[in-house]
């Protein structure tokens, strides 16, 4: 008789489970139960490395956010006129929702309905706020047509970074990830910049 052999889970990989389950089912929607039946290891291994399912809803979150916030402390951030910046912000933004894509998912799905939901919707409005203030600040130093009005544009920006998460499906090669994140920096600045 043969034994089927379980692997063996780590925070890592029970949370890769939980997130691609959150994002089938919805956080709502998923169970301890239904956690457990997918990563095919019994709910109390999972108590063993997480308190519940929103310590696994929290850690996924905070991964797609640290990777948003990291980007604003980049060079390419921080450095050069306000429009250099936001136009790095955002295709660095585009990357990162790439490569972290069922996180960032993820986060642009929660509504609100736990304090980790609210907690996270928070920190994405802050990473907003601070990607609209670049663009208002690029508009101040005369480098944005003065006819777009900021927040709108920042709103229209976000929705088409955000977007991506419905119809991207990642490719094994780099080239598809920079010439995405090309793509939509042109589709943005080449609409909003001042002509010269």
């Amino acid at each position: 008789m043969t034994t089927v052999r379980r692997d063996t889970y780590t925070p890592e990989t029970l949370l890769s489970v939980a997130v691609r389950v959150f994002n089938e089912r919805g956080y709502d929607g998923t169970s301890m139960e239904h956690l457990s039946k997918a990563a095919g290891i019994s709910k109390s291994s999972i108590y063993h490395h997480v308190t519940g399912k929103e310590e696994l809803l929290r850690r996924a979150v905070s991964r797609a956010l640290d990777g948003l916030f990291a980007i604003l402390d980049e060079p390419g951030a921080v450095r050069g006129r306000a429009v250099e910046r936001v136009e790095y912000v955002t295709r660095r933004t585009v990357e990162v929702l790439m490569g972290e894509l069922p996180y960032v998912t993820l986060l642009l799905r929660v509504r609100g309905n736990t304090a980790t939901e609210r907690w996270a919707m928070e920190r994405r409005r802050e990473f907003d706020h601070r990607v609209a203030d670049l663009l208002g600040a690029a508009a101040a130093d005369g480098d944005l047509r003065s006819d777009v009005d900021i927040r709108l544009a920042t709103r229209l920006l976000f929705g088409m970074i955000n977007s991506l998460v419905e119809w991207y499906r990642p490719h094994p090669d780099q080239t598809d990830r920079d010439q995405l994140a090309e793509t939509v920096a042109r589709l943005a600045f080449d609409g909003l910049r001042k002509a010269g």
